[in-house]
């Protein structure tokens, strides 16, 4: 199948991408063929933030949203930004970038849907359920498309009798818009030297829950972050709790992927966080409703990599235009797409050949890459624990303004992972099944559902690694980094001969496990188009 471009990913950087080509298409009448697969069974189904919106992007894509019936319909009314003991907690200065006057509390999985809608209406072909497998090169080497995978091939490895073969997809330019960790973009990566100028990127893993919670504990437009416990101060990381409408809460816990101890489990850490008592109070009587977890990524302006290469650019959080002091991303996801658009339509109208070098210049004339810029040094700085990175964003932010004559550095989160008989275990406790939850039980909320026969997804480049070398020496980690129970050690015979199982119907497709771990043995691949999580109002 032959476009002008292909898109991959229908998260708010892929559809921004195809809205602002149809846009730019109609106004000069010159009509671009635009497609966009999602891996996901519909859109929307794999997207999780938060979240709470900046609508500027949104305003300058579609400045009538509010009369076209956008998902966006509380405002944040109510900012509070808090320090926590294991009993007590102490109220902080709000930082200028976590000001959320004219932000909304959203769904973002509703946005990315509204969002599909105005692209179809604009004649972009959305393509659900298609999982981009494999770049496609031409004879020069550049990008000429992606193919989807096949369905209906048995974990054998055989077709089954329900086989279909994959579809190839070839564009003029290809957009890579596949969140944090695409599967795609890190072999391009490889093969283009993207990060040659840039740091590594750096992640977080961020774990949600949403509440139907009694009346008397809702408090619609409230926005409310955290630092400290559970969490020790050399471990980055904090909560969020957003009162959207209808006696929804959204709860949600982030941990820096940079922690060094092998025992620490974020997934037990969030359940251990419901239960301080300024925060479990909200909960009581409630009833969650949905469960899910995505990796983020927090490298900011220094690990953005290069942006294009021949036949395709980078767009959103693939790239890393998360804001990291503002807890906000997708207001930048959506400038990049559009930015990428804009350069594209132009790049393709004027019948251009090479690299599409407008859209990076684009971008550095841009608001988001002032923004980018001005907090590049917030996250970075709490390398020195918790006091020392707060002391470094208070200097950053209101006496240097953001605009220090140095930039601070990144590491591979995955170097960072000390051995297991440098540290500590973690003793957390069991959880209630009403406050706190196992993630088994929370796997079932997020509508996880992957057909059973059919390759593993999670693969491992050797497999005597997760013995020989993880549990040896870091005890397994993969066990506890992973938010959806996928990583297991089992002994046979007599507690003798360890073993480690997969269990990748569980998976939530967050990529923690592709970061995280110490010897990078595991690769994240594609499953069969439309596995994974089916996400409700997340």
């Amino acid at each position: 199948m032959q476009y002008d471009v292909v898109v991959v990913g229908a998260g708010p950087a892929g559809l921004s991408t195809a809205i602002r080509l149809k846009q730019l298409a109609a106004q000069q009448e010159h009509d671009l063929d635009v497609c966009v697969i999602e891996k996901g069974a519909e859109v929307g189904a794999h997207i999780l933030s938060g979240a709470v919106v900046e609508p500027r992007s949104l305003n300058e894509l579609l400045p009538d949203w509010s009369e076209r019936g956008a998902p966006l319909t509380t405002r944040v009314n109510q900012d509070r930004f808090m320090y926590l003991t294991a009993k007590s907690a102490y109220k902080l200065p709000n930082p200028p970038q976590m000001h959320n006057d004219g932000n909304f509390i959203i769904s973002l999985g509703n946005l990315c849907r509204w969002l599909g809608t105005q692209a179809e209406e604009l004649g972009v072909e959305i393509y659900p359920g298609f999982a981009a497998a494999e770049v496609l090169y031409a004879t020069d080497g550049s990008v000429r498309g992606v193919a989807t995978g096949d369905m209906g091939i048995g974990k054998d490895g055989e077709p089954t009798a329900n086989h279909e073969p994959g579809v190839e997809l070839h564009a003029k330019l290809t957009i890579f818009a596949e969140g944090c960790r695409g599967s795609l973009t890190k072999t391009l990566f490889e093969r283009f030297d993207l990060r040659a100028q840039s740091d590594p990127q750096t992640f977080g893993l961020g774990i949600k829950e949403l509440w139907e919670v009694e009346p008397g504990q809702h408090r619609q437009g409230l926005v409310w972050h955290s630092v400290g416990w559970p969490l020790d101060r050399k471990t980055y990381g904090g909560s969020f709790i957003y009162h959207l409408e209808d006696n929804q809460v959204a709860v949600g816990f982030v941990v820096g992927l940079d922690y060094e101890n092998p025992y620490l489990s974020p997934f037990e850490e969030f359940q251990r966080f419901k239960t301080h008592p300024q925060v479990r109070e909200t909960f009581a009587g409630g009833r969650r409703v949905a469960y899910g977890a995505r990796a983020l990524c927090e490298g900011g302006f220094q690990s953005i990599p290069k942006l294009v290469f021949p036949g395709g650019a980078l767009v959103g959080d693939c790239a890393g235009f998360l804001n990291t002091p503002k807890i906000k991303g997708t207001h930048t996801a959506m400038k990049s797409g559009m930015t990428a658009a804009e350069a594209a339509f132009e790049y393709l109208r004027d019948g251009r050949s090479g690299e599409l070098t407008s859209y990076p210049e684009r971008l550095k004339a841009s608001w988001l890459w002032n923004e980018l810029y001005r907090a590049r040094n917030v996250r970075p700085g709490f390398r020195w624990g918790l006091w020392g990175g707060m002391l470094n964003a208070g200097i950053d932010t209101y006496l240097l303004r953001g605009r220090a004559p140095w930039s601070m550095h990144h590491h591979h989160d995955h170097e960072r992972t000390k051995k297991a008989a440098e540290c500590a275990e973690i003793e957390y406790p069991k959880p209630d099944g009403t406050l706190t939850f196992d993630r088994l039980s929370s796997v079932f909320l997020s509508g996880t559902n992957h057909e059973e026969n059919q390759p593993a997804h999670l693969t491992l480049k050797d497999d005597t690694v997760p013995i020989s070398i993880n549990l040896k020496d870091y005890d397994a980690p993969e066990q506890r980094f992973c938010p959806a129970g996928v990583y297991e050690i089992l002994h046979d015979d007599n507690d003798s001969n360890p073993r480690l199982q997969i269990n990748a119907q569980n998976c939530v497709h967050c990529k923690t496990c592709d970061i995280k771990d110490p010897t990078q043995n595991i690769n994240w691949v594609v499953p069969e188009g439309g596995g994974g999580p089916s996400y409700p109002n997340m």
